[in-house]
């Protein structure tokens, strides 16, 4: 069944099905060829994959962010970064950086803060010399913290497929989010130093103070949502709801940037991403419960173990795997699919569930600037108007930043699980 199941999936995407569908029709061919079972088992297997708990705060942490976006929170977000940093040579350059990096612990999507961030610095970092094609890889580049800075929904994800705790997920995604956002800040001084960009990048900058209180508000919702789940006042699910609510009351009542309109779009936006995402999470759960039933994972690991005798040579060679895959396939789904199996491997050979999960999602996140499946890539480029081509060059240098980082939280656990060890263990 196996190999039926994988060819089938090949030949699926190869004809450009969508993800989620790819995986619900082989994992039925298989059923329908390769076993005993009735095809009813096709819907009770999807419902079960949807009927959880913890999924919830998939579509409310991207309903949240919407809100966020929509309610003039972007703005105030950059003047907040440019009053830190704009002073330097390279400052708006560095500005995108911080701002993603707050912004994401708003929205929990890279793609969210692609957009809601570069349609006001792209456009910014361009009237200040910067060449186009260099923005919109800043911005694409540094909105691959929406990943890694809680809220994540792909640290949920995987939270979800290895039954490892969201919670502490969250606080082990903020040292490798701080490591790539500084990794990236140095990089882009070194890189306006050298080319001469952003002389002027405090023109137009507010006082801090100033523009601290006027970023008060959207401040505060990182601290709520994430001061609330350590603190044991609710859970992570719970938590998405009152980042909802809180979304609402500031963006209509504080800073009356929404009305009936804007309210309207960004549950439409919600609607359609949260319904591509569960798709795929329903389809991933039937196919990985295929998988299992066949016995895959346990061939997988003896082979491993024979192949590997060293927990380092195992990391090494899951990275590569990792990045290859991240190239292809959409972020969500390679998590969905392949944690289920490689997590038990690394517990094997004595790695932490927890490191392990920012392992994948950070080599899934380079995918995100990767071609030819970026997302990030053509988010930044539909932003800036500009083709695929002008923004590989610039890119290049911080992909190699990024995988840099990536080795980093592979080798070094207590990037990932200092705060961890300190708050829960």
């Amino acid at each position: 069944m196996n190999a039926a199941l994988a060819f089938s999936l090949l030949i699926l995407f190869s004809l450009a099905v969508p993800i989620g569908v790819s995986l619900v029709l082989a994992s039925a061919f298989g059923i329908h060829l390769y076993s005993t079972a009735p095809l009813l088992l096709v819907a009770q297997r999807v419902f079960t994959s949807l009927d959880s708990f913890p999924l919830l705060a998939v579509p409310l942490f991207i309903l949240s962010g919407n809100l966020m976006a929509a309610g003039g929170i972007s703005e105030r977000l950059v003047d907040l970064a440019k009053s830190m940093v704009g002073g330097i040579q390279g400052g708006l350059a560095c500005t995108c950086v911080i701002t993603c990096m707050i912004f994401a612990s708003v929205s929990g999507s890279s793609v969210a803060t692609t957009f809601a961030i570069g349609v006001i610095l792209i456009p910014a970092m361009v009237r200040h010399g910067y060449p186009v094609g260099t923005a919109a890889a800043i911005q694409a580049a540094s909105a691959e913290l929406g990943v890694l800075i809680p809220p994540s929904i792909p640290l949920i994800l995987y939270g979800v497929a290895t039954e490892t705790s969201i919670g502490q997920l969250f606080l082990a995604g903020v040292g490798p989010g701080i490591l790539v956002a500084a990794g990236l800040f140095t990089y882009l001084i070194i890189l306006c130093r050298i080319k001469g960009y952003g002389k002027s990048d405090d023109d137009g900058s507010l006082p801090f103070f100033t523009a601290l209180l006027r970023s008060f508000w959207a401040l505060m919702m990182p601290f709520i949502v994430l001061g609330g789940i350590y603190g044991g006042i609710f859970t992570p699910t719970e938590a998405s709801a009152v980042a909802v609510v809180y979304a609402l009351v500031v963006g209509v009542f504080v800073y009356r940037a929404m009305g009936l309109r804007e309210i309207h779009a960004a549950f439409k936006n919600s609607v359609v991403s949260s319904t591509v995402i569960m798709i795929i999470i329903a389809g991933a759960g039937l196919f990985s419960f295929l998988v299992t039933r066949s016995g895959l994972p346990v061939i997988i690991t003896e082979w491993v173990q024979e192949v590997f005798t060293s927990k380092y040579g195992f990391l090494l060679a899951v990275n590569i795997f990792l990045f290859g895959v991240g190239m292809f396939i959409e972020t969500s789904a390679a998590i969905l699919v392949l944690a289920p199996l490689l997590t038990p491997i690394a517990i094997a050979y004595g790695v932490d569930p927890v490191q392990f999960g920012l392992i994948i999602v950070v080599n899934l996140a380079l995918g995100m600037i990767t071609p030819p499946v970026g997302v990030n890539l053509f988010a930044a480029c539909a932003v800036a108007n500009i083709s695929l081509q002008r923004i590989i060059p610039p890119l290049v240098p911080m992909v190699a930043v990024v995988m840099g980082c990536v080795l980093l939280v592979t080798y070094v656990p207590f990037i990932s699980l200092g705060l961890v060890e300190l708050l829960y263990r």
